[in-house]
């Protein structure tokens, strides 16, 4: 039997392990693929970790959640598999779901980009009916993702983008990324009215809310921007897309009789991602649009890799 290296998730309380594993099988209406590059995102960490909804119901799994793969045919595609695993020298995939990667591209750039821009894609061309000049609130927006969220906001033509977050400095860097204003957010009790305050002048009229953190702080978010708001009737688009303040929120009924809220998620299974134009996003990184510094990390160090704590801007990554 023909062995090929993978990375395989044994129990949920250790990071995967380097093994050989058979030579994947194309079953009808597959292909094998070799992987180029593989991202260790948040989701792929939680997924291997047991945290996710996407996570594995028997182990050993393979992990990984997404990757950059050579076809048969020379051309490069991006693959997402959150459900089977990506961490193999070779995968089996469906080629109705390999979305096309311009030549040129460096697989590292791609897959280190292309996780944390997603969300923030898939919300403003397919989640909400976002058209150019709309205002854009992303909230949770000195993380990873919430970066790209801004400069994905402007690429597809938002006409204000306020950025929201509690790290100051880099609240300060996305003005000159893409941000028109910016709202500090921190931790302390007393700056609860203050953040309130900031949030009904600066984004009372907002169209569009990508929320990276919900809990209570999207609470206070929510409350004081439809309190505020100078027409009740405009749609306002709330698209939840992280957790990192909480998995819950209480929301009075009043507020949504009161006021044309919209909330709805944006995740693994919320939508068909082939009907995304993710080979849009993906020329768009390989031109230098948007990009996410890469950690690369070979296969055989995956352990160490999964240990690594990224810098702002940059993300781990497993090349083979």
């Amino acid at each position: 039997m023909s062995m090929i290296n993978a990375a395989l998730v044994e129990s949920f309380d250790e990071p995967p392990h380097f093994r050989s594993v058979p030579e994947p099988v194309a079953a009808p209406g597959q292909e094998v693929v070799d992987v180029l590059a593989v991202g260790v995102h948040r989701a792929t960490r939680a997924i291997a970790a047991g945290e996710h909804y996407a996570s594995a119901d028997a182990l050993p799994a393979t992990a990984g959640v997404d990757a950059v793969v050579r076809r048969a045919d020379g051309s490069l595609a991006f693959v997402l598999a959150p459900r089977t695993g990506t961490l193999a020298e070779r995968i089996a995939v469906d080629p109705a779901y390999a979305i096309p990667v311009p030549a040129e591209s460096d697989p590292a750039v791609l897959v280190a980009t292309m996780n944390p821009a997603l969300s923030s894609w898939v919300a403003l061309r397919d989640r909400v009916p976002f058209t150019t000049g709309q205002s854009v609130l992303v909230i949770g927006a000195t993380g990873n993702a919430g970066s790209m969220a801004v400069k994905v906001a402007k690429y597809l033509g938002a006409g204000h983008v306020i950025a929201a977050g509690r790290n100051q400095a880099r609240l300060e860097e996305l003005l000159s990324e893409g941000a028109d204003e910016t709202i500090a957010l921190t931790d302390a009790s007393d700056a609860s009215d203050a953040s309130a305050t900031t949030y009904a002048k600066v984004a009372a009229d907002v169209d569009v809310v990508i929320d990276y953190v919900w809990g209570p702080p999207t609470e206070l978010a929510m409350h004081a921007i439809l309190q505020a708001r100078t027409d009740h009737t405009r749609l306002l688009d709330w698209v939840h897309t992280g957790g990192m303040g909480g998995l819950d929120i209480n929301l009075p009924s009043h507020a949504l009789r009161s006021n044309a809220l919209r909330i709805q998620g944006s995740g693994f299974g919320s939508i068909a991602l082939e009907a995304c134009a993710l080979d849009e996003l993906a020329a768009a990184i390989a031109a230098g649009a948007m990009t996410v510094r890469p950690r690369p990390f070979p296969l055989a160090e995956v352990e160490r890799a999964w240990a690594h704590q990224d810098a702002y801007g940059e993300r781990t990554v497993i090349a083979l």
